[in-house]
This record gives structure tokens, sequence and C-alpha cells, in this order.
């Protein structure tokens, strides 16, 4: 390999960039796609809902326990080949599983593999990075490009395809992460992002402000709840065709790209927590107007709104991991940030069901409290925390 550390620098991040690439494009064609996968195996709204709900409950186990070994061995690069590898076989598996209670149990196991490829991501791109001397954001924004891509691909492919074929897409999707992840480029070895050298690693209850920003983070993310889960539903039943609508799905996924993309540019005064207030007052501001039912012509206007309500709010949290986080536990952390967010999202998709049914739209004046919340939280961090 080239020792010009600008080449070796490169290498990283394309090598980075592609495998995030792979894997958004798995989770750009399983969110939307899944579900009709489990419809055409027979599957009754029940049974889909548990078998949804089965990553948000594996994570809470299934994350701390991959963290912490990658933090034990030093070996971010191997936990992702291993965890990508095992997840596409997990979901190859699924592919030729019959019966609801086996579907949910097999899912469930390769949810276990697949569950902690996130947070180990996230550890492995921020140490990294921070070696190499590039940021974050537009390496990270080809995720959310892939996810655009991911989904809409699919959309057309799936008009072709016999539903009980589309296991075979994600399949394939997830298969071709693993091989992006055996293409990373290994870690110099050495200290992780900065940390405390003094203070011994207990938990992140013990990290100065975790807390804060877990919550804070939580609670922002947790507010898209209505919005992920019946947006759409809104949205077609009002008169948009699907095309509208999966525009304004894209217009919010530009928008967090255009962050990630500047995030490099951002002020080196603006720190995590106040990227968490910035997030949380988009939030506040795009639920509250969502509440008031508003024309279709403002859609797309709120709708970019989402780089400030999911990306200002992912940066800061992740951000503040990476600098919080003591010497040789950056997975770990980023895994029990990935804990708390997966908990309240979970949480909080259970209260939006009841939500939209009682109040149909103004259910997300519920979202923009829950914001408004999150924003309290960023703001004591900002207080408190000196590394906030």
């Amino acid at each position: 390999m080239p020792h010009d550390p600008q080449i070796i620098a490169a290498t990283f991040t394309r090598r980075l960039a592609l495998f995030y690439s792979a894997l958004f494009v798995a989770i750009g064609i399983q969110l939307p796609f899944f579900p009709l996968w489990l419809e055409a195996k027979g599957l009754d709204a029940q049974v889909i809902g548990f078998v949804l709900a089965a990553p948000m409950v594996v994570r809470i186990f299934a994350i701390p326990v991959a963290t912490r070994l990658a933090d034990r061995r030093q070996n971010l690069r191997a936990a992702l080949v291993a965890g990508s590898a095992v997840a596409a076989a997990g979901n190859l598996a699924v592919g030729f599983t019959q019966g609801g209670m086996a579907i949910l149990i097999v899912f469930s196991l390769a949810s276990v593999f697949f569950t902690p490829i996130m947070p180990l991501a996230e550890a492995y791109a921020l140490r990294g990075l921070a070696q190499h001397g590039r940021a974050y954001g537009p390496v990270r924004l080809w995720g959310s490009a892939a996810f655009i891509a991911g989904s809409l691909g699919a959309g057309w492919i799936i008009d072709s395809i016999t539903p009980r074929n589309t296991i075979w897409l994600i399949v394939a999707a997830m298969a071709a992460a693993a091989v992006a992840a055996g293409g990373l480029v290994p870690l110099r070895p050495g200290r992780a992002p900065p940390g405390p050298p003094d203070l011994p690693y207990r938990g992140f209850l013990h990290t100065p402000g975790f807390i804060a920003v877990a919550v804070a983070a939580g609670l922002i993310q947790a507010s898209h709840a209505i919005y992920y889960g019946f947006s759409s539903l809104d949205w077609k039943t009002a008169g948009l065709d699907g095309p509208t609508v999966g525009a304004l799905w894209a217009v919010g996924v530009i928008a967090e790209i255009t962050l990630f993309a500047l995030s490099g540019r951002l002020p080196p005064g603006l720190g995590p927590a106040a990227l968490l207030m910035i997030g949380a007052a988009g939030a506040v501001v795009r639920w509250t107007a969502m509440a008031l039912d508003p024309p279709a012509a403002a859609l797309p206007v709120l709708q970019c709104l989402h780089g400030l309500s999911f990306g200002a709010s992912h940066l800061g949290a992740i951000g503040f991991v990476a600098r919080a986080a003591p010497p040789g536990k950056a997975a770990t952390a980023q895994g029990n940030l990935a804990v708390v967010l997966g908990g309240a999202m979970a949480l909080s998709m259970g209260l939006s069901g009841l939500l939209y049914a009682a109040f149909g739209t103004f259910a997300y004046a519920g979202m923009a409290v829950m914001a408004a919340c999150g924003g309290l939280f960023a703001f004591a961090a900002w207080q408190f925390s000196p590394r906030a």
C-alpha cells in the first residue's frame, strides 16, 4: 500500500463510503418493502408487527455485547466483517423459512448480528477519520444517498417481480455490504479519540454529560415516530399519489445529505449540545406545522427541516460520544447510545399508533412536545458538561 498519507486517507474514506453505501442500500430496501414480503408469506398484521418489532428488542441486548467485545479485541473492522456476513446469511435463512413463528425466531437471530453493525460502523468511522484528519459528514452522506437509491431502485424492481421474491433483494444488498466490509482498511493501533486519560470506564452512566445528551438525542429522534409510521398513509389519504409521496421522503433525505456534506465547514464552536438544540428547534417547528395540517405546497419546505430534526441531532449525539468516550471504549459508548435511541424509538412508535388513532395529524403536536423536552436536556448538557 502506498505510504503517502493523502493516498492512504483517500483510500480509507473511499472504502468507508462504499461500505456505508452498501449498508444503506440494504436498509433502504428492507424498511419499506420487508413488510410486503411478510404479508406475501401469509402473516397477518399482528404477527407482522411482532416481526418488525424484533430488531428494536434484540438491539437492547445485542449491541452492548457486540460493542464491548469489539472494544476488548480492539478490532472494529473484524467485528463489521463478521457481523455483516452473518447478518446476510441470517436473512438468507429467513428467505427459506415458513410460518409466522419460525420467521419471527429466525429474523430475531439474524437481527442479533445486524443491529450492532451501525454503532460499530460509527465507532470505526469516527476513529479512522480522526486518524486521517477527515470529516465524518461528507463520508456519511453517501449512506443517506444510497438509502434513496435503494428505496427507489427496489420500488422499480418490485413492480416486475412477485412480492415473495422481495427478500432476495434484501439478501443481495446485505451480501454486498459484507463484501464492502471486507474491503475496509484496518485502523492504526493507538489511542482512540481524545478522552480523559485518568477516568476509568465504568459504563456510560458515569461519563459526564452522557445521560443528558443521550436522553436529548433519544427524545428528538423518537419524535419522528408519527412521521416514520404514518406520514405516507396520511399523505395518500389527503390525495397525494405514490410518486409525490416518494419525492417528499427524498427531499427530507436530501436535506440530511446537505447538512452532512457541509458538516466539515461548521464553526468549530458549534459543539454537540448546540447541534442537538438546533435539531430540537427544527423538530418543534416541523411537527407543530404538521399538526396544523399544512397545504401540500408547504410540505417540501417542511421536509427540508429533516436536515435539522434528524441530521443535526444525529451529528450532535455521535459527536459527543466521539469526544467524551474514554480511550479504547468508542464502540461501547456508541453501542450505549444506540440502545438508548432504540429504546426511545420503540416506546415512541408504540405511543404513536395510539396518538394517531385518537387525534389524526394533530398527533404531531405530541411529537413537538417530545422534541422540545429533548431540547431542554440538550440545554442542560450544554450548561453543565464541558465536553458538550
